[in-house]
Order: structure tokens, then sequence, then C-alpha cells
């Protein structure tokens, strides 16, 4: 599973950085050519989707490497890492593009309209709108943070595009300033997927604990052992995508240290079979007198 998940993280970056790195030439070319402050600023986001899906790639390449003695848990929190250099590089990247769209609504620059502009926009809605159904698939199927990243920006594209096209129409009519509204509205849309991305990225590094119902999963399998009695010490820390867990479990004090040790054994790989989000159980077993 884990191997397919990285493949399939290595081959969904490639096809990224191809696929941004055309749309980048193309938008820069007429951006400038045209001096659409829209176009200028969807250039700079397809920038830096080829810099997202290069340390996707990174990122990849280092959280698919097996534990070893200096890293117990393998190298699964890169993922994290490398997604919190793509959310502080959007960031930066977003205030660069709001200052150019503010600006231009000052000094107006001198926009020339080109039927080129509408192509190229109808060219990156349907590029990023198949990037977006593949990566989509595949952050579902892997629960992968760094595809997912992806997928939400191509996502963010396409509707991006739309924007970027609905003010090239409106300058067909004369009215230009939505040129420069428009790259305003991107900068600001980028800001707001990077704090959220930033703030995912952040969770796992801070060692959230484990979800709710995640959680419940847990519990609810803990619950049909009749022999356990009580359970208290519930500890979870990420490992990468998924979960090390922990927690002490009382059991009739009678029983063998042999037969307690039992539940406590079938308990673990019951939990690590049936939730996937679970990448280590560690379950301490007390005596409970009854």
């Amino acid at each position: 599973m884990n191997k397919e998940r990285f493949k399939s993280t290595k081959i969904a970056s490639v096809l990224g950085i191809i696929g941004n790195l055309f749309l980048l030439i193309i938008k820069a070319i007429i951006g400038f050519i045209t001096n659409s402050q829209a176009m200028i600023a969807d250039g700079f986001n397809s920038f830096l989707d080829i810099f997202s899906s290069i340390m996707t790639y990174i990122g990849n390449k280092i959280a698919s490497k097996p534990k070893d003695d200096s890293h117990n848990f393998g190298h699964g929190k890169a993922e994290y890492i490398f997604s919190m250099l793509i959310s502080t590089t959007m960031i930066y990247l977003s205030f660069e593009v709001l200052t150019n769209g503010v600006m231009s609504i000052f000094t107006r620059p001198n926009y020339h309209f080109s039927i080129w502009l509408i192509i190229v926009c109808i060219i990156t809605i349907i590029v990023k709108l198949l990037l977006y159904i593949y990566t989509k698939k595949l952050s579902t199927k892997y629960n992968n943070l760094l595809i997912e990243a992806n997928s939400k920006d191509h996502r963010n594209d396409c509707l991006l595009t739309l924007l970027t096209l609905s003010s090239v129409l409106f300058s067909m009519k004369g009215i230009y300033i939505i040129d420069s509204i428009v790259g305003i509205i991107i900068s600001i849309w980028i800001f707001i997927t990077a704090i959220k991305l930033f703030m995912k990225s952040y969770d796992v590094l801070m060692d959230k604990s484990i979800d709710e119902d995640t959680k419940k999963k847990v519990y609810a399998l803990i619950n049909s052992h009749q022999e356990i009695k009580r359970v208290v010490h519930f500890n979870s820390t990420p490992v990468g995508y998924r979960y090390q867990i922990s927690f002490t479990i009382y059991v009739d004090g009678n029983l063998s240290t042999f037969e307690s040790h039992a539940i406590a054994d079938h308990l673990e790989d019951e939990i690590e079979k049936k939730i996937p989000e679970i990448y280590l159980t560690v379950i301490h077993v007390n005596p409970i007198k009854l």
C-alpha cells in the first residue's frame, strides 16, 4: 500500500510540473504582451504550482524512506514539512500579487486586449480540470496531504482562471478595472488556501491528537472485548499520515500474565488491521480486582 501511495504521489507531482510549466510559459507571454494584471497574477499562480509540485516530489521521496535507527517512526512527517514550505511560499506570493493588483488600479497600466487571452484561459481550465480529477482520486484513496494540497490547488486554479476569463470578457466592453480587481481576488484566494494548508501541516508537526471519529472506532473495538473492564491513559501522536496510539487496559486480576497479555496482543492486531489510520498500537495491561 505504501509503495503504491508514494509512486502515485511521484506521478502526480511530475504531471503537475509538466502541466504547470506549460501553462506558466503561455500565461507569462500573453500576460506581459497584453499587460493584463489578471493574467500575470494567474501566471504567478502557475509558478507557485510548479514550486508546489517540486516540493511534493521531494517531500514524497523523503517520506517514502523506511524507518531506521535515527528515525524509529520513519520519515512520514516530511510530507508536512514540505507542505508547510509550500504554504509559506504561497503566502509570500499572495502579497506580491496583491500589491501589483492594487497598484494597477491607481496607475492604470496600458492594457491591450488579445483573443489569445481567452484561448489561454480555456486551455488552463481544461488542463487544470484534468489534473484536479486525477489528484482528487489519489488523495481520497491514499489520504496524502501533499496530493490533497495539489488537488485543491488545481481546483482553485480552475475557478481563478474563470475569474481571469471574466475580466478578459469585461475588457472587450471597455471595462478594464475588473482586470485589476480579479488580480486582487486571486491574491486573496491564494492567501486563504495557504493559511489552511499551513494550519493542517502545523497540527501534525505539533503532534495534534487523533480525530474524534477515529478515536471512536478504536473505543468501539475496545468495548467489543468484555474481558476489558476499564481503559485509561489514551494517547496518540501522528507518524506521517497515520497515528501511533497507546493506552492502558484493566482486566481480571485472576487471569494469568499470559492470558491478560494475549487479550492486549489480539486487540493491537485487530485495531491495526481494521483501522488504516493507525500505524502502531501499544497497550499496557493492569490487573483489577473483581
